[in-house]
Formats: structure tokens, C-alpha cells, sequence
């Protein structure tokens, strides 16, 4: 069974689209084949700047015969109706069939897909792909209409299996496929000729090019960490930096220069920022001092002078830009230390934060009411917290944020504590964007936690306040993560702040019920992250004091670990039973049962039973309630699993007595009202 290698070669391509490409040409190259019949075991795509390539294992020589057949109208169907499915199938009248089916003849076509030699299916999908292939931007050379992210030159499409390989006969715009493909630009730059996945990649290597993107990430990782090691330093982790400079590069050269000392004062953030902005420099740090010394640059060639050239250039460029960092630096600081912070705070005036909600500094001074009015809730001192929201967006008027925009919030601790500021004040300036993903750590310092609470509610209410909410797909303001944010650092820090209460502290006026409910969908996909069951989570949103997120992810905890139970799973069924009669029992009647029931009326050992357990349990949930013991309250529940199938097993419910009917129908409605108060079980599944 042949394998399938595909290579398209062209100019650089954009080191951000290169992981996408590889995928997207994976999965249209074989949706196409196994569409058009040919299977495979395995696939896998691999970029470089020049180059997109794919490896398809064991396609079939050829697709097979596929014979369908289909139903069609009545014989004495209207004329209509039989043209129509003849267009359908493409067949006359002569070529279709008829059957008997119950009391009418039926015609039946039978349609055949021939067979396809794989060369030619895969010459028909390749170029479908190539021409329709979904690049973010692309562009078009030459006369031709073929659109491409850059120039494409050259293409490679073998089959290959044991007795050889063979080129497939495709033609795009001219661009003939071949078996030849080029090295690396500088270094080997003839063609050679390749006759499987394996050659090409041995090839390739011997001509300087490192197909696999994360074989050359780890190169330079392993590189640049070695080198770090053997001065003294360590590889200040950048993940995100590794794979984009691991796009830029076929053969991976690790470069390692000292950074001036006239720079070494500079934070070590702005140092890192504005190298890797810039220059796509890694950071080495002296784990000794903490400051940042040296910096790796990654080369795409070997040279004779094992970069001492490239490393002089770059050298100079940076040094070029740390100059630039310094000036914002000292001179942010020469401003702050001399007039504080208090410049930058009043010019946030001239800056419009959205044309309803006002500026800027209308906004910061929102959150300072708010962070004032949360400190309480959250064990900070209210003057602290409203000094600490004053000032934390100060540092968004420096220009080394203005610079640097992902220095905000961390240039805003260092202005502060410049200026002798509190640390819990310093401390909130950077902290009370936090968190901002899923993954980012959530602060726990009570200042932080205040400020960064009314920053995110502020944002919620504001934008609820003026009908701006999210829709489907589309957050431009990033409401989602702010609701998300202020679950994570309830939750957390342990926080018991009821939302309601939360939103009349910021007097915006909103839809309390809507934007509550916006907090629970957040919620649900927040837990069933953790692996909690969204039925159970539902069961608890459903009581009151659903807006105390505290609260409710203790009920469904809680709630989860008594459902794992066998008494859980039981007492659950025994309440659905229980409900489902009374529902019944209520509609058919047209009265609710939900007082009166007396034990005098109880004709039966396992009725008393019933009594007995539920006025004892209701007594030990109640008060397992008051104290917010959930476990204690599922206990109580759970001693009711026992008397509940005692009583289904002996007693019939709807019996002729009337008076006991009643009776027994309103003991029901006491088991529904008891579990009830600790969990809606109607809304748990199963």
C-alpha cells in the first residue's frame, strides 16, 4: 500500500500561521481522500518557513466499486415526480427497476461509483486544497489566479511503496508537481531529489532544514539552556516565544550576548518585554541577583565566525532599544517621585473608556467607590482599598506603558512603591487585573482582592447597565472572563458576598435576574471543568441563595458526594416516585397538597415509620442548614432512603379512603419539601 508525501514550497511564511497550516492541510488533504474512498492509517503535518508538508501512510492502490441504491417514487406517481428523480440519479427510465411493495409498484435505481486509481484521486484533492486553502490573509503573483499566503514555487507529490515512487500528475497554474524539493536557503540551497517521507526528511537534514517544528523548539531550548547553565544563568521560560521563534528558523542556531550594564538597573520585566518584542531575544537570568544579564538570539545559519558577526549586529540594535526603555523608565519616574502619581491619575479624564460610561478616570473612581464598599466583605480596610483602586490605573498614562501595554498593572506597583506608597496599595496595582484566564493565579492579599472585585463588577454592570452584552461568539469586552474572574476569586478566597447585594453596591441600574443568570451559566461551565454534573449544579442554583457563589459550590459538593452513594441514588428515586404522585395527584384534583398530614391518620407501621424519620431529619437538616453543614444535611437526607422504600414497598397512596389519601398525599408533599430544602432533586437526571 503506497504512502502519499506532499510538499508545498514557497517564500517565508508568517511564523504565527505556519502550526495552523500544517493542521488545516491534515485535515482537508485526508477529508478529500477518505470522501473520495481511500483509507489510511496514519497522517502528520509539518511546517517550516518555506515549507508545508504532509505524510499520508498506507492509501489503497485504488477506491473501491461503490453501488448505492435508491427509492424512488410510485409507478403511478405523477410525471413530476418521476422526472425529478431521474435528474437526481442521473439514469433514464430503461435503467431503473420496479418492485412490489404492499399494494404499488415502486421504482428502485442502482447507482455505480466506479473505481479510481489513488493517483488520480489525490492530483483532484490536492489541487481543491491548494486552491481553496483557508490562510487568514493570502495573495496572488505572476497572471495567475492562484492565491497563496507567499509565492509558491515548487510542489512535491509522491506515491511511494516498496517497488518505488511515482509522481503524481498534477498541474496548478503551471506549477507542475515534481520529487524535488530545495535545503536551506544560505547554507544548501541546490534541489535534490526525494523518493519517500523518509529520504525527504534524511535529506533535508543532511541539507540543513529540521522539518519538525517542535524538534526545532526543542533544539533551541536544550541549546540555550545549556549555554545559560554553563555561565552561571538560567533560561527564563517563554513558551509561547519558543514557537514562534522555532517558525523563523529551518536550522536553529543559538546566539548568547551580555547586555550593556548601563541597562542591568532596568526591571527585569522591561527588560524581557522589550527584547522579545523587538527582537525575539530569550532572556537569561543570574539567579543570584534575580536581574536579567544576558539575552539568546536564535540564528537561521552556521558561520564561520560562529556568529560573532550576527551577534555584533544585534547587540547594537538592542542596545538601541534599551536606551529607548531607559529614557521611559527614568523619566516615568522622575515625573512620579517628584508630582506622584496624581498627574497621571487626572489625565486619565481625556481618555473615553466607552462614549456611555464616561473616561477613564470616571471609571477608576467607580471602582473606588465600589472597592470601599466590597473591603468589608473581604477582611481589607476601606480607605486602603480605595487608595489602592485610585491609583492602580495610573501607570496606563506612563509612557513605558504606553510603550510596553503589557506592562500595565506591573509598572503601576513599581510607580507606586516609588513613591512610597503602602505595599498592599503596590501590591493591588498589579494584582487587580488578575485573574485573567483560566490558568492565571487569582491574588489573595485583601486589597487586591477588593480592587480587583469592583474592577471586573464595575465592568459587568456598566456594560449590563447599557445593553452591551455578550452574544453567541461575540465578547468584545471580555464579559465573560470578567464574570469568570470574579467567581475565581469568591471561590477562592472564600469569599461570602451575595451577587445581588454586589451589584446594588455599584448603583448601576440593571437587570439584577439577567445578569445573575449570566453568573450561573459561568458558573455551570467553571464546575463541570472541576467535573461536577451540570444536573447537579442546576439542582442547586434552583434554591434560594443562589447569587452566594460560596454557598452554592459548597450545596454541590456537597450534594455530588451524596449522589455517589447508593442511599443518594436511592433516596433520589424514592423522591422522584414520591413527586410524580403528588404532581399527579395536584393536577387531577386541582388543589395543592402541601399541609395537613397527621400521623393519627396513618394506618400502618411503615407510615408511622415515614413520620417519625421525616420529622427527625427535617430537624437535624434544618439546623445543618442554619450552619451551612451540607454534609450534615445530606446525612439527614440520607436517613430518609430506608423509610421511603419502606413506605412505597407496603402502602398503596391513591387507596378509595379519601381521608387517607390525603393524608398520605400530604406525608409525600413532606418528603418533597424536606429534601427540597437542601437540594431540588426534580432537576437531577436519571
Amino acid at each position: 500500500m503506497p504512502d502519499l508525501l506532499i510538499e508545498l514550497f514557497s517564500e517565508e511564511i508568517p511564523a504565527r500561521m505556519q502550526a495552523r497550516a500544517a493542521e488545516d492541510l491534515k485535515t482537508k488533504i485526508t477529508n478529500g481522500l477518505v470522501e473520495a474512498g481511500l483509507t489510511y492509517s496514519g497522517a502528520a503535518g509539518f511546517s517550516t518557513p518555506r515549507r508545508l508538508t504532509l505524510t499520508v501512510h498506507d492509501l489503497p492502490e485504488e477506491s473501491p466499486l461503490v453501488r448505492e441504491e435508491r427509492k424512488g417514487p410510485r409507478v403511478d406517481a405523477p410525471e413530476k415526480a418521476i422526472e425529478g428523480f431521474l435528474r437526481g440519479t442521473g439514469l433514464n427510465r430503461d435503467q431503473l427497476s420496479i418492485r412490489d411493495e404492499k399494494k404499488s409498484q415502486v421504482y428502485f435505481a442502482t447507482l455505480e461509483t466506479p473505481s479510481r486509481p489513488a493517483a488520480q484521486i489525490v492530483s483532484a484533492v490536492v489541487e481543491n486544497v491548494v486552491r481553496n486553502f483557508p490562510w487568514p490573509k493570502s495573495m496572488r503573483w505572476g497572471s495567475g489566479p492562484l492565491r497563496w499566503v507567499r509565492p509558491l514555487h515548487s510542489i512535491v507529490c509522491l506515491l511511494s511503496d516498496e517497488s518505488g515512487a511515482k509522481i503524481v500528475d498534477l498541474d496548478i497554474d503551471g506549477l507542475q508537481a515534481g520529487d524535488s524539493t530545495c535545503g536551506h536557503r544560505f547554507m544548501d540551497p541546490k534541489r535534490f531529489s526525494v523518493s519517500s517521507f523518509e529520504d525527504y526528511t534524511a535529506k533535508l537534514k543532511r541539507s540543513f532544514v529540521i522539518l519538525d517544528a517542535s524538534e526545532r523548539a526543542e533544539a533551541i531550548w536544550q541549546d540555550a539552556s545549556n549555554q545559560a547553565f554553563a555561565l552561571g544563568l538560567e533560561l527564563v521560560e517563554d513558551r509561547g516565544l519558543l514557537a514562534e521563534v522555532a517558525g523563523l528558523v529551518e536550522w536553529p542556531v543559538v546566539l548568547l550576548g551580555r547586555i550593556e550594564d548601563q541597562f542591568l538597573d532596568l526591571p527585569p520585566e522591561v527588560l524581557q518585554a522589550s527584547m522579545k518584542e523587538h527582537q525575539k531575544f530569550f532572556s537569561l537570568r543570574n539567579p543570584k541577583t534575580g536581574r536579567i544579564e544576558y539575552f539568546a538570539t536564535v540564528a537561521n545559519i552556521e558561520t564561520a565566525d560562529q556568529g560573532a558577526t550576527i551577534l555584533s549586529g544585534n547587540q547594537k540594535v538592542l542596545a538601541a532599544r534599551l536606551a529607548d526603555a531607559k529614557f521611559f523608565w527614568e523619566n516615568d519616574l522622575r515625573i512620579a517621585k517628584s508630582k506622584g502619581l496624581t498627574p497621571w491619575t487626572d489625565s486619565l479624564e481625556n481618555v473615553t473608556f466607552h462614549n456611555k460610561l464616561g473616561s477613564l478616570k470616571q471609571r477608576v473612581d467607580r471602582i473606588a467607590g465600589l472597592a470601599m464598599n466590597i473591603a468589608p466583605f473581604v477582611g481589607a480596610e476601606a480607605d486602603l482599598a480605595a487608595q489602592a483602586a485610585q491609583v492602580a490605573k495610573a501607570d496606563l498614562a506612563s509612557e513605558m506603558v504606553y510603550e510596553f501595554p503589557e506592562l500595565q498593572g506591573l509598572m503601576g506597583r513599581y510607580y507606586a512603591s516609588a513613591v512610597g506608597l503602602p505595599d498592599a496599595v503596590a501590591q493591588a496595582a498589579q494584582a487587580h487585573y488578575s485573574p485573567l484566564g483560566p490558568s492565571d493565579s487569582v491574588p489573595s492579599e485583601p486589597v487586591s482582592v477588593a480592587v480587583a472585585l469592583a474592577d471586573k463588577l464595575d465592568m459587568l454592570t456598566g456594560f449590563w447597565s447599557i445593553g452591551e452584552k455578550p452574544t453567541g461568539s461575540k465578547d468584545p469586552f471580555a464579559l465573560r472572563r470578567s464574570a469568570l474572574g470574579v467567581i475565581r476569586l469568591m471561590l477562592e478566597n472564600g469569599i461570602t458576598l451575595p451577587l445581588k447585594k454586589a451589584f446594588a453596591l455599584s448603583e448601576s441600574k440593571i437587570d439584577v435576574s439577567d445578569l445573575l443568570g449570566f453568573f450561573h451559566d459561568r458558573l455551570k461551565v467553571f464546575l463541570r471543568d472541576q467535573g461536577l454534573r451540570h444536573d447537579i449544579i442546576d439542582a442547586c442554583i434552583s434554591l434560594e441563595g443562589n447569587d452566594d457563589l460560596l454557598l452554592v459550590v459548597k450545596r454541590a459538593k456537597a450534594l455530588s458526594e451524596f449522589l455517589a452513594s447508593e442511599d443518594g441514588k436511592n433516596l433520589v428515586q424514592g423522591f422522584k416516585r414520591a413527586n410524580n404522585i403528588l404532581t399527579q395527584a395536584e393536577e387531577k384534583d386541582g388543589v395543592e397538597y402541601s399541609y395537613g398530614a397527621d400521623v393519627k391518620f396513618a394506618q400502618s407501621d411503615e407510615e408511622r415509620g415515614l413520620f417519625a424519620a421525616l420529622e427527625a431529619q427535617s430537624q437535624v437538616i434544618t439546623s445543618a442548614l442554619k450552619q451551612e453543614d451540607f454534609a450534615k444535611a445530606m446525612q439527614g437526607m440520607a436517613a430518609l432512603r430506608a423509610p421511603v422504600d419502606t413506605f412505597f414497598e407496603a402502602v398503596q397512596v391513591n387507596t378509595d379512603n379519601e381521608v387517607v389519601r390525603r393524608n398520605r398525599l400530604n406525608l409525600l408533599s413532606l418528603i418533597r419539601s424536606t429534601c427540597r430544602a437542601v437540594a431540588d432533586l426534580t432537576k437531577i437526571e436519571g
